[in-house]
């Protein structure tokens, strides 16, 4: 790749965040920003193609890290939680990364349209990959981006360009993991059914004979499934969206930690501030009172 393209990039991105700040005018569109390292960072990932073009950032899912830094993409096909941290970032090299949504529906709508027959066997689902940027979506991306300093051709404009995007990563080496996206009977949409169930119920007691019947499998294939796809096991991915709940609870309402704990689906105190404990380094007391104070320095413990 030229670095002039990717500078030119760059460049547009940092514009942008000057101008809006992380939420863009574009939607699907949200840019990351930010002059020293920085984490761990607990979320979710949805599907998006992640592009780092300065500084790098490390993705944990499960007991697997994925690092990607200037020059490289991070494909994510289904809604995980994660563990990341921003490894590389300084005032003279800020870390700078776009985020864009990717529709399955999108992508379904392009699979009908590729001409070439697909009859490799499917792949065994992956909820991330990194890769480099392909050359052919910096340009796309970049009149994406330039698309903000006129609003008015944002509703016709943006979604013909993001098509296009979705179309050049369809016809790259992330290929055969988005087409499971768009494909409603892979195996990669049917374990993104599963999660979507566990992410709406995620304080119900978990069945996995249940949820692989909601997958269309025996129970021992989900489970191997689920488990390549997320590399975790449905209880350990029920356990960590608890866990990130509470923490958003803690800091959002600041409630009595064992409220939280019966909340979020635990029915004992002491095993949710251990299971707190070993996700977040802290009990759930005094990692809520770190974080609110972060957030509004000056409040009191």
């Amino acid at each position: 790749m030229e670095n002039a393209r990717l500078d030119t990039l760059k460049s547009r991105a940092l514009g942008l965040w000057q101008a809006h700040g992380r939420e863009t005018p574009l939607p699907g569109l949200l840019l990351a920003v930010t002059e020293a390292p920085m984490g761990p960072i607990h979320g979710v990932y949805r599907p998006s193609l992640c592009i780092v073009l300065q500084g790098a950032k490390v993705s944990q899912l499960g007991d697997r890290s994925f690092r990607y830094d200037e020059g490289k993409c991070l494909i994510t096909s289904l809604e995980v939680p994660i563990r990341a941290e921003i490894v590389d970032a300084s005032p003279e090299k800020p870390y700078i990364a776009a985020v864009l949504d990717i529709d399955p529906g999108c992508v379904a709508e392009l699979l009908l349209e590729q001409a070439r027959a697909e009859p490799a066997a499917a792949p065994e689902p992956t909820a991330l990959n990194v890769q480099p940027l392909a050359e052919e979506l910096i340009d796309p991306m970049e009149r994406l981006m330039a698309l903000a300093e006129r609003p008015q051709d944002i509703p016709v404009l943006a979604p013909m360009i993001r098509r296009e995007i979705v179309w050049h990563l369809l016809n790259g080496p992330h290929g055969s993991m988005l087409r499971q996206i768009g494909l409603a009977d892979s195996r990669t949409a049917r374990i993104g059914r599963a999660i979507a169930w566990v992410r709406e119920n995620f304080t119900e007691t978990l069945n996995v004979p249940d949820l692989a019947g909601l997958a269309g499998m025996s129970a021992a294939t989900f489970h191997r499934h689920f488990k390549a796809a997320t590399q975790m096991t449905p209880v350990q991915f029920q356990k960590k969206l608890r866990l990130q709940e509470a923490r958003r609870l803690l800091l959002a309402e600041g409630a009595d930690v064992s409220q939280i704990g019966f909340a979020i689906g635990y029915e004992s105190p002491s095993q949710f501030s251990r299971e707190y404990r070993r996700m977040f380094g802290a009990p759930p007391g005094r990692d809520g009172a770190e974080i609110r104070r972060s957030v509004v320095p000056g409040i009191p413990a």
